[in-house]
């Protein structure tokens, strides 16, 4: 009895898909909170950044932290050494990236070469 009613739970809570009308209406437009200042008031005002001795205080022992962190010999001399898939790793992104780049020098070149001309 209690399988027929837990089925039956499960098959009454259907969950609603979208429509595909609901694809092609934008989303409502909000209002931004952003705050207008007038040219007189932009000139003559400060920008003061106000931060709580906590916050001051943790970026300071953040800031110690790291610095102990690195003067420890292990740590320092792990950023000199890769291992071979880390190295290829970087290798390969660096060697996609050159791709990428010649790819985009070449089409600004073609396209600053041959300047379609219409009229």
């Amino acid at each position: 009895m209690a399988a027929i009613s837990m089925s039956m739970t499960m098959t009454t809570s259907r969950i609603q898909l979208p429509t595909p009308a609901a694809f092609l209406k934008p989303l409502p437009v909000r209002e931004s909170k952003a705050v207008i200042v007038s040219s007189a008031k932009k000139n003559s005002a400060k920008l003061q950044i106000e931060a709580s001795l906590k916050e001051k205080s943790v970026a300071a022992v953040t800031s110690a932290a790291l610095m102990a962190a690195m003067m420890v010999p292990e740590v320092a001399s792990a950023a000199d050494s890769f291992s071979p898939s880390l190295k290829n790793f970087l290798l390969s992104i660096g060697a996609g990236g050159f791709v990428l780049f010649a790819i985009i020098g070449a089409v600004i070149g073609v396209s600053n070469f041959d300047p379609v001309k219409r009229g």
